[in-house]
């Protein structure tokens, strides 16, 4: 991650947090319309894991200038996923859902350019989450 893509997805992150009810409704819609069998893995009232997502969205982004602060957090939040079922596979489903949220929510805000800073993100969170 560069310093550009970080700026980037903590600006359009601050874009997003005043919707992020609304946001997580549309990412597990998303995600669930890309792979029903994922609805499974959730057992508890998807409007509240809709809020933990969104905060642990929150704390990764905020820390995005100090990845050595998060990378424990994420670690371990992947090690808890695997307890739950989630395969390394599950990981794409999610990035197409939550960049297809983003540019929803966000519209033409959503550049290229920050849609590349997005990819590039989540790559390092994702794969933090795969090495737990």
């Amino acid at each position: 991650m560069t310093p550009d893509q970080i700026a980037l997805v903590q600006t359009s992150w601050q874009q997003v947090v005043p919707m992020k009810d609304q946001v997580a409704q549309l990412f597990y819609q998303k995600l669930f319309e890309l792979d029903p069998k994922l609805e499974t893995l959730f057992k508890n009232d998807i409007t509240q894991q809709g809020r933990k997502l969104m905060t642990m969205l929150d704390t990764a982004v905020r820390g995005l200038t100090n990845p050595a602060s998060i990378v424990p957090t994420v670690r371990e939040l992947g090690k808890r996923h695997v307890g739950y079922g989630v395969k390394d596979k599950d990981y794409d489903t999610v990035a197409t859902a939550l960049l297809w949220t983003l540019e929803t929510g966000l519209g033409p805000k959503f550049t290229p350019d920050t849609r590349s800073a997005w990819v590039a993100v989540y790559g390092v969170l994702a794969g933090a989450m795969k090495k737990q």
